[in-house]
């Protein structure tokens, strides 16, 4: 018999368990698939799923040296099917797609890059083959992202490779697809564009203001998907909705049927740190323990040592300091920012608030924290520029438009040539300000001037914004 591609029933039921989460039950399933029909193409694609998000909630460098070898094994597998399926060539895409992703995440980025190539030229070709096969734009949707997010470091190996990208345009096209594949028979893959569309808007477009559309969209995902729990949590938390992403993290299932994921707990301390909650430290202390990954570590242990400083326990906090630089790793831009404040002079605690109140969305607790602080007050210029910095991002939120353009502008000229992220991040939120009041030549003016700012801490993110700022304007 032909080997070929349908996503029968059973794949269908393991796709869907694999979106909420329960990968136990998607391997069942898979396992059922291959013992029935063994020349089915889906169930290969599908293990390689199971990896995907295995590797992206553990983050277990261990699973993921183990696993790296069964790519070239699916994609010689997939090679043996039927040709004239339009999930030939979409399928083996996939699986160059998913391992191209999980390469950069544990820092692989030449190999990562080689893989997403490919798997643009595969897609490229099967598009122009199956115009049709709506999945194809899911999936150049997100290449699209992730070539235009490829941070400056990097942009050596991609220029040498010849990728471009636009991580505006790829969100516009993968909301077309989402858009475009209701009432048809790939509406299945909704809960993927749902999951892809979050992460984008977050993480990479830093769009807070899309609060109630990506709720809308979450809203669609089935309650008993633990990725949607997750997702509404984490949307929530990352926009400043904060007592909101308490909740669903706090509602989270501890059940086994779905795949552990310490990060919940990671976030859970997070967000408790933000509102001020007296047992911050036990989410965070959860986390170290449960986790068995490289990233975030630091910043944890980072966390629990202001958690004890803003208690005012001195010795917590320097014993905590001392984990800082001893455990973890310094590769996340997270974790390297939090071994250079370990390092550095202790923060103002006021400002400390401040940050952790803004990050929670408590906007008029943080200008409270601030209000009647001077500049002549602190001592290091590193907490004079954080003032104007903090007073800027609060004004920011609070829609005090003038308050919040004087703010940035003193962070700016005070800060300019200094390793501190606080004026290029005041240079590119004025950017932000300005494109959003339609003055494109000044936004222009704002984003150039971050990217003339070098040498500072989160540069690879700030500068990826900035240029995405300036192509916005130009579009």
């Amino acid at each position: 018999m032909k080997a070929n591609f349908v996503f029968d029933p059973n794949s269908a039921a393991a796709y869907k368990a694999i979106f909420d989460l329960r990968l136990n039950d998607a391997r069942r399933y898979i396992a059922e698939e291959k013992s029935k029909y063994p020349q089915n193409g889906i169930a290969i694609l599908l293990e390689n799923y199971v990896d995907y998000f295995q590797l992206l909630t553990s983050d277990s460098k261990a699973d993921y040296d183990k696993f790296k070898t069964r790519r070239s094994e699916r994609i010689d597998a997939l090679e043996e099917n039927d040709e004239n399926s339009p999930y030939y060539l979409f399928a083996q895409a996939e699986v160059y797609l998913q391992w191209g992703l999980i390469k950069a995440k544990f820092g692989d980025y030449t190999s990562s890059t080689l893989d997403l190539r490919k798997a643009q030229g595969l897609l490229k070709k099967n598009n122009e083959k199956f115009r049709d096969f709506l999945p194809n734009q899911k999936s150049l949707a997100l290449i699209e992202v992730v070539f235009g997010a490829i941070p400056s470091n990097l942009k050596g190996i991609a220029d040498f490779i010849g990728v471009r990208g636009n991580i505006s345009k790829g969100v516009r096209q993968l909301e077309a697809f989402k858009s475009n594949i209701a009432g048809t028979k790939y509406n299945f893959y909704d809960d993927e564009a749902i999951f892809l569309l979050c992460f984008m808007d977050i993480d990479l477009l830093h769009n807070r203001g899309n609060y109630t559309k990506l709720n809308s969209y979450l809203s669609e995902m089935s309650d008993k998907s633990m990725l949607k729990t997750y997702l509404q949590g984490y949307v929530a938390f990352k926009t400043g909705h904060n007592d909101t992403a308490i909740t669903y993290f706090e509602n989270i299932s501890e059940s086994n049927q779905y795949t552990p994921m310490p990060t919940v707990q990671y976030l859970l301390g997070n967000a408790k740190l933000c509102r001020m909650d007296s047992d911050a430290h036990v989410y965070l202390t959860n986390y170290l323990k449960s986790y068995r990954g490289t990233n975030y570590i630091k910043d944890t242990y980072l966390k629990l040592a202001y958690h004890y400083l803003l208690k005012g326990d001195m010795l917590g906090y320097s014993n905590y300091l001392k984990l800082v630089r001893s455990k973890g790793y310094a590769i996340d831009e997270k974790d390297k920012q939090a071994l250079k404040e370990a390092n550095d002079a202790k923060p103002d605690t006021d400002l400390l608030r401040a940050r952790f109140y803004f990050d929670g969305g408590y906007y008029p607790k943080a200008l409270a924290q601030l209000q009647n602080k001077r500049q002549n007050e602190l001592k290091l210029l590193r907490d004079q520029i954080e003032l104007y910095y903090r007073l800027g991002r609060i004004y920011d939120r609070m829609n005090s438009f003038n308050e919040a353009i004087t703010n940035y502008q003193k962070a700016i000229n005070l800060g300019r040539n200094e390793a501190f992220y606080y004026a290029a991040n005041s240079a590119l939120f004025s950017g932000m300000l300005y494109e959003h009041k339609k003055d494109h030549a000044k936004a222009a003016a704002y984003y150039n001037m971050t990217l003339k700012m070098k040498g500072h801490e989160y540069q690879n993110s700030i500068d990826t914004q900035a240029k995405e700022g300036l192509s916005r304007i130009k579009q």
